[in-house]
This record gives structure tokens, C-alpha cells and sequence, in this order.
């Protein structure tokens, strides 16, 4: 029986839904991040306030809301030349894959997120990958996650369990999940303090939360907003 949980959080739609399902199912629940110099540095202090608000808003999620980490990766911003490291356009490469996918960089979170957890003596990581709405990474398929898994528990002699609750969910269905975990309040807490914006831009305000509008993330973010408030008014009828 699992009773406790690292989140992998770096405060974006995403990982604040994870937040809450771990809030709804363990007992103690921890929160992880990374500074990689990522352009879009501004969800660092966008994730202190989403777990700042779930606090204030969800009193029975705060007592089992317990320690953050934030590890400085400044390495990996350093042997990354993708379009989330560097000021350079977003696009497709030759190899298939966008220049947004930063190499080794799940793999690199989870190993660390393993030994904070290990230390901390946290049975479970949960992290928001996902292979329905995702550009092709492959570090967010559910066969890396199924090998990470199995690698960190045998490398740690620990029996991890890495939870991804996102992994066959849209983004309209990534919506709907934070509206059964925390209603409307969870809704309009992640349209009005979560950062997905891969540029970073926090001073235009959408209909689903603040960001450039144009870039991958804000795109996808939009999108399924759109198709879940489309969804919610056909079943109001």
C-alpha cells in the first residue's frame, strides 16, 4: 500500500493536475523541481504560488502538503542547444523532433527525483508525461517510463512506482480531470496561477491562463481548454 509521493512539479497545467491526484490519493506529498536555465524561468516562481493557492484553497490538501525541492540543473541548460535553453526559434529538426525536446532531460529528473525520494523515504513519483498530446519526446512514453521504473528501483535496491496519470489523457481530458479532483476552484486556479508558456511571457491574459498564445505549449494548452468548455456546455444542455 502506497501512502506518500514526490511530485514532479514545475507548476504548469500538467504537473498541477498530478499535484492534485497525488493530494487525492497519499497520505504525505512532497513537490520537486529543477532549474535548468529554462527560457520560460518564470514557472519557478509561478509553482510557488500554485502551491501557495492550493494551500489557502483546498485546506484538506494542505495538511498532507509537505516539503519542496528545487535542484539546480544548470548542466543540463549547458549541453542543451534546444529552442528552451537557448533564444532560438521553435522548429522541426531532421531528426522528426521539435527543437523544444531537450535530450535526457526526463531521464535526468526522474534519477534525481529517485534520490530526493529516497532519502525522504517516498514510495511514489508521479510526473506528467503523456504520449496523447505530446510532440514525440521520447523520454514521455509510457515504455521509458516502464524502464526507468524498473532501473531506478533495481540502481537504489528501493521498489519505486513511477504513477503517470496524464499518459493516455488529451489536454480536454487533462481539463476535466482537475474539475473531478478540485472542481471549479482547482479549474480557476490552474487557468490563473499555473506558467506553461514555453517563452515565458506572463503579461497577456487568455481565456485559459497567461502566455504568448503562439508558442507549442500555449497552443496546445489553448486548444484543449477550448474543447473541454465545448464539452462541459453540450453535456449542460
Amino acid at each position: 500500500m502506497h501512502t506518500s509521493a514526490l511530485v514532479l512539479f514545475s507548476g504548469g497545467q500538467d504537473s498541477t493536475t498530478c499535484l492534485a491526484h497525488a493530494l487525492q490519493r497519499y497520505e504525505r506529498v512532497e513537490t520537486i523541481a529543477f532549474d535548468y536555465r529554462q527560457r520560460h524561468s518564470v514557472e519557478l516562481d509561478a509553482r510557488l504560488v500554485v502551491l501557495q493557492e492550493i494551500r489557502a484553497q483546498f485546506p484538506h490538501w494542505a495538511v498532507k502538503l509537505g516539503e519542496d525541492h528545487l535542484l539546480d540543473l544548470a548542466v543540463l541548460g549547458a549541453v542543451s542547444e534546444t529552442s528552451l535553453t537557448r533564444q532560438t526559434a521553435f522548429q522541426m529538426e531532421s531528426t522528426g523532433l521539435p527543437n523544444t525536446f531537450v535530450p535526457g532531460r526526463n531521464l535526468l529528473f526522474l534519477t534525481l527525483a529517485a534520490a530526493v525520494a529516497y532519502r525522504r523515504d517516498l514510495q511514489v513519483m508521479v510526473t506528467g508525461v503523456c504520449e496523447t498530446d505530446f510532440s514525440g519526446y521520447p523520454d514521455c512514453r509510457d515504455d521509458t517510463m516502464k524502464a526507468m521504473q524498473l532501473a531506478l528501483s533495481l540502481g537504489m535496491d528501493k521498489r519505486f512506482l513511477i504513477e503517470t496519470p496524464l499518459m493516455w489523457i488529451d489536454k480536454a481530458a487533462t481539463w476535466a480531470l482537475a474539475s473531478t479532483l478540485g472542481g471549479q476552484p482547482l479549474v480557476d486556479l490552474i487557468v490563473e496561477h499555473t506558467h506553461t508558456c514555453y517563452l515565458g511571457t506572463r503579461d497577456q491574459r487568455h481565456v485559459w491562463g497567461y502566455g504568448c498564445g503562439e508558442c507549442p505549449a500555449c497552443l496546445l494548452r489553448a486548444r484543449g481548454y477550448t474543447t473541454y468548455i465545448g464539452v462541459g456546455q453540450e453535456i449542460a444542455r
